[in-house]
């Protein structure tokens, strides 16, 4: 699962940071949260490619979804033929129509706008989730996303599957996916005797804008990247407050109650563009997990399997 930060500025725009716009490709697939102005510039300039599935709009704002008619037109003049689908809170169906067909265009492929609501599931993809949750910003319904992975198979014990007597080769597969093995002598070999416990997937939570609230602790548990709304450093709680922001002390807070493995901060004030030190130091004295860090336009980041400091793929 690779991540890329498109935007990572808050409602203005400089020179070193686009609004909100997150790329996650996962086994093949292109998911796209929020869709800022520019977003598709982003996307060439960083490498990411066009081929999105889905995309996942937190809230309204125009920082969030003024990539949108341009982004659809572009895949237009691609010869795009596949649906994109677009998921968003509930009462976003009008409004999103609207962007979509920005001064009377027509897509040439079927767009497909959903209204999810908080606590359920957007999207069941191969393998894996796209759930739901409220956040609390200013002036508009907005929720988060949950990219929560199935569990994976445990450990295949090898050596002890050759104590059994089973051949190296497809029957090693067959027991490893769950299946039971008949040997030669009509002994019957069954999974648990040589393969672990399941082994969790990756779970990637993204919020958009927000106060700190306690449905991103809710919607996964230990996610391995949370990425977390810091527009402002403590000088400007306040005004985080009464524009329903966080700061990054906030952020992290929330990155310690939800036990959060590394922690993303974004959507960082003009005030802070050229230099979010104060987000990031604040944010740091307080977080508990591995990493904390405010992401730069264009920064890709792996995110590894929980286990991956045990050898895992």
């Amino acid at each position: 699962m690779r991540v890329t930060f498109l935007g990572t500025g808050g409602a203005v725009p400089t020179t070193e940071r686009g609004p909100s716009a997150l790329l996650v490709a996962r086994e093949g697939e292109r998911l796209l949260f929020d869709c800022g102005e520019g977003t598709q510039r982003q996307m060439m300039r960083f490498g990411t490619g066009f081929s999105v599935s889905h995309l996942f709009v937190t809230h309204l704002h125009g920082d969030h979804v003024l990539g949108i008619p341009g982004l659809i037109q572009t895949w237009d003049f691609n010869d795009r033929e596949e649906p994109i689908a677009i998921h968003a809170p509930p009462g976003a169906k009008r409004h999103l129509q609207s962007l979509v067909n920005a001064g009377g265009y027509r897509p040439g492929y079927p767009v497909n706008i959903h209204e999810v609501r908080p606590g359920g599931v957007a999207l069941s993809g191969d393998g894996y989730e796209v759930r739901t949750f409220e956040t609390e910003h200013r002036n508009v319904r907005s929720m988060g996303y949950a990219l929560v992975e199935d569990d994976r198979p445990g450990r295949f014990d090898r050596e002890r599957a050759e104590e059994l007597g089973v051949p190296v080769g497809p029957a090693f597969g067959r027991l490893h996916s769950g299946e039971s093995v008949e040997l030669d002598d009509g002994t019957v070999v069954e999974p648990e005797q040589v393969v672990g416990d399941p082994r969790p997937g990756r779970t990637l939570v993204y919020t958009g804008d927000t106060r700190p609230v306690g449905g991103t602790v809710e919607a996964a548990d230990r996610p391995d990247l949370l990425v977390h709304d810091a527009t402002f450093a403590d000088d400007w709680a306040e005004r985080a407050r009464s524009t329903g922001h966080s700061t990054g002390r906030e952020a992290a807070e929330i990155a310690n109650r939800a036990g959060a493995r590394r922690l993303a901060l974004t959507h960082i004030s003009s005030r802070y563009a050229g230099d979010p030190t104060p987000i990031l130091a604040e944010a740091r004295e307080v977080f508990e997990g591995e990493e904390a860090f405010v992401p730069d336009d264009g920064q890709k980041m792996e995110v590894p399997y929980p286990n991956d400091d045990e050898g895992e793929e």
